[in-house]
């Protein structure tokens, strides 16, 4: 069962002095979260695999009177747990805690038959989807832990909730996402302050889109500023109390 917060309304400092990672910060949701996450007073760090990407993104952060962001730049398919620790270990330094991680870093992969998935795109989309996301979590995790409420929000999607066919490796991946969530939240639930949900953005306009539905006309679904609102819920205070729950971003 989805939650919905989507007609959350967010005081314009909902996010002031926290400290929020966005992966996949470079472009599409991503870009816009950490915009959005700034203009509420939050300070970035960046991730991402495009270092010209997150230096556009981090400039239009300054240039709108947001905090000074941080930018790691990344490749989650190629990323080791070695590269999680040295990112844990530069947060910890700059910054000494994390408030909130957005999981938002997706690979699509083929869509094609099972029968005809090559194996090692397969492998890639696990990897960015799945292990990459928990290395990340399980090393930032103590970071989180110094949060007086932290928040971990990880992307899933329709497909990550029923399969369908020639959705492939990303369904899978979004099933095993659903799983990590909730896995985690009933772990750290009365042990932690620290809160972990999964959010399915719905039909947006993205380059991930695009490639998806290529016959589709892209001013036919949301724009990635009109799906804000849960994404601001989740990672302010008004939702302490929530965890182990999926979020839709959209009324379905």
């Amino acid at each position: 069962m989805s939650e919905y917060a989507g007609d959350y309304v967010a005081p314009s400092n909902l996010l002031k002095d926290k400290i929020i990672l966005v992966t996949g910060a470079g472009d599409g949701i991503g870009k816009v979260a950490a915009k959005t996450f700034a203009a509420h007073g939050a300070t970035l760090i960046l991730l991402g695999r495009t270092t010209p990407k997150l230096e556009m993104v981090y400039d239009e952060i300054e240039a709108a009177g947001g905090p000074q962001p941080a930018i790691f730049p990344m490749d989650l398919s190629e990323a080791r747990i070695e590269n999680f620790e040295n990112l844990a270990e530069a947060i910890e330094q700059e910054f000494g805690r994390l408030d909130g991680l957005l999981h938002n870093a997706s690979l699509l992969g083929q869509r094609t038959p099972l029968a005809n998935y090559h194996f090692a795109i397969w492998q890639q989309v696990m990897q960015v989807n799945v292990n990459a996301a928990f290395g990340l979590t399980k090393t930032l995790l103590p970071l989180l832990e110094k949060s007086e409420a932290g928040s971990v929000v990880f992307t899933s999607s329709s497909v990550g909730l029923k399969g369908r066919a020639y959705w492939g490796a990303y369904s899978v991946s979004k099933f095993a996402t659903e799983g990590l969530m909730q896995v985690l939240a009933d772990e750290l639930e009365g042990v932690s302050n620290v809160r972990v949900n999964s959010l399915n953005p719905g039909a947006t306009r993205t380059a991930m889109r695009a490639t998806a539905y290529p016959a589709e006309n892209p001013k036919s679904v949301a724009a990635p500023e009109e799906i804000m609102p849960t994404y601001l819920y989740l990672m302010g205070d008004d939702s302490r109390s929530q965890s182990g729950k999926h979020f839709s971003a959209q009324k379905r």
